[in-house]
């Protein structure tokens, strides 16, 4: 399979497309890498600085679907065929490529298949799947500023494993670490005030260091 940059524009600017496309097609393009292929491309429009209105909680909604089934080791993605059916106005999908495939190229350049224990364990996906599927939980959150950063989490993570290249896939885990750290702290704060969980990890770091 060629660079997911293009097949992406031979599928959506030199093939012609209908008005609509149809996540079943999105699964036949994506062939073996599947899982990799369609939790990226869900997180796409999300994870991209530019406003996308009404995608984070269905999206999210399919992410965490996905994310459970990478947990369980599947092989091949399942998906009820009523939700493989739901279709994107396929003008929609452009618009959001011309804008996110500069930065997918980018991204492309630095990539490789390295760090195979990442992407290929069950281990691997283990961990993998449950970052997914917690960053997904947060884009179901009709909140402003719950849905961008637990997109490109999963964009990077999603990106590295059908690239195979296990340190951007840890780098997007790390990543969501990190986010889940700070929701839960902004969360903490909200409920019972005080110290976030941020400052007393801060203020331990400290004590530590200052009794060494």
């Amino acid at each position: 399979m060629a660079r997911l940059s293009k097949e992406l524009e031979r599928y959506f600017f030199e093939e012609d497309r209908g008005e609509t496309v149809s996540l079943a097609q999105i699964i036949a393009l994506a062939e073996e890498k599947v899982f990799g292929i369609v939790l990226l491309l869900l997180a796409f429009p999300s994870a991209l600085p530019i406003p996308a209105p009404g995608y984070s909680t269905p999206f999210g909604v399919l992410i965490f679907v996905v994310a459970v089934q990478l947990i369980m080791g599947r092989k091949k993605l399942w998906l009820p065929l009523s939700w493989q059916k739901k279709t994107l106005k396929t003008e929609t999908a452009q618009g959001v490529l011309q804008k996110g495939l500069p930065i997918l190229k980018k991204i492309e350049a630095i990539a490789h298949p390295r760090f195979p224990m990442v992407c290929q364990s069950t281990g691997g996906k283990l961990v993998m799947g449950v970052a997914i599927a917690i960053m997904a939980t947060s884009m179901m959150i009709p909140i402003p500023g719950t849905n961008t950063l637990p997109a490109m989490s999963i964009f990077l993570i999603a990106f590295g494993l059908q690239e195979d290249d296990g340190l951007i896939s840890a780098g997007g885990v790390i990543f969501a670490f990190l986010i889940a750290v700070i929701m839960v702290s902004v969360i903490y704060v909200f409920f019972n005030g005080g110290l976030s969980i941020l400052d007393i990890i801060k203020d331990w770091v400290k004590l530590q260091l200052g009794a060494g």
